[in-house]
């Protein structure tokens, strides 16, 4: 892990904090891009589907990068996630994130129109060659329905500005290949695989969990970038309830927002249709997982 990362080692899915009713919560984002930054995180990735956007309109995106653009300045990496399944709002998505002041792009495999490989590998060079930015491909078939293969992977990194993989595939051979065959900077995308994947060579995270446990990723990243395997593989147990809290019982961004509300974060943890908030239940679940892996 001595290759310096294109996008930062620590990065959040940020979420994006609402008030009552559905509207965006100025306030809380910049609360909640603050709390970030002061706990480990170089990079934050606003508007991936942690951050609802599904359900956000193209100006709330915009406005939601400038908005954390301006709340943490220019040290720390800001990424637009603008993928979608359609190509020519991908690349309107990418050149106003651009204008917005973000750092990089996070596009996402095309989902739910299954492209074939010829259409994927189309897809992302045409975003890719839409700004100056650089581009970090989302590999994620559980959601997209359809995975980025190895061999697409080795072909795209022959584009200058698609530099690095969030990788929530879930096959760490196939990770290990592609980083054998490219200088592709790989990020864990998925908090269950985040110890194996820095252990293999990646270069960071893009979290979940790390907005509540954002030190501990931190000290995590350090100790594997240092050679500190066992430290690592403590920090990676300790953190086992609350990850499972967050990711394992409902929705990732339903359940961030409910422990950000418990941390005194954020005052309000709604979301919007067909998200639910976390029911009183689900509260208890992420408030023993923060109790339990040390960080309330």
């Amino acid at each position: 892990m001595t290759t310096s990362p294109a996008f930062g080692r620590v990065l959040s899915a940020m979420v994006t904090p609402m008030l009552p009713g559905g509207a965006i919560d100025r306030d809380g984002v910049q609360q909640v891009a603050r709390h970030l930054v002061g706990h480990g995180h170089d990079g934050i990735v606003v508007n991936g589907t942690t951050g609802e956007s599904p359900t956000t309109t193209d100006d709330e995106k915009a406005e939601l990068v400038r908005l954390v653009r301006d709340t943490v300045g220019e040290g720390v990496h800001v990424i637009a996630g603008v993928g979608t399944n359609d190509t020519r709002h991908t690349i309107e998505l990418a050149g106003q994130a651009a204008d917005a002041g973000a750092d990089g792009l996070l596009v996402v495999t095309p989902y739910y129109n299954k492209p074939p490989v010829a259409g994927l590998e189309a897809h992302f060079r045409a975003v890719a060659d839409a700004t100056e930015l650089p581009v970090m491909l989302y590999d994620i078939p559980g959601r997209a329905g359809v995975p980025i293969p190895t061999e697409l992977l080795v072909r795209l990194a022959d584009h200058p500005r698609i530099v690095a993989v969030k990788d929530a595939k879930g096959d760490l051979w196939a990770a290990t290949k592609v980083q054998r065959e490219t200088d592709l900077q790989w990020y864990s995308g998925d908090d269950v695989a985040n110890f194996s994947h820095l252990a293999l060579g990646a270069v960071g995270i893009v979290s979940v969990v790390a907005q509540v446990a954002g030190d501990a990723y931190a000290e995590m990243v350090g100790a594997l970038q240092g050679g500190d395997v066992e430290r690592g593989r403590e920090i990676h147990r300790r953190l086992v309830p609350v990850v499972d809290a967050v990711m394992n019982v409902t929705q990732g961004a339903i359940m961030t927002k409910a422990a950000l509300v418990e941390l005194g974060v954020i005052a309000h943890a709604d979301v919007r249709l067909p998200l639910v908030a976390a029911t009183d239940d689900q509260v208890e679940i992420v408030r023993s997982g923060l109790h339990s892996s040390g960080l309330m």
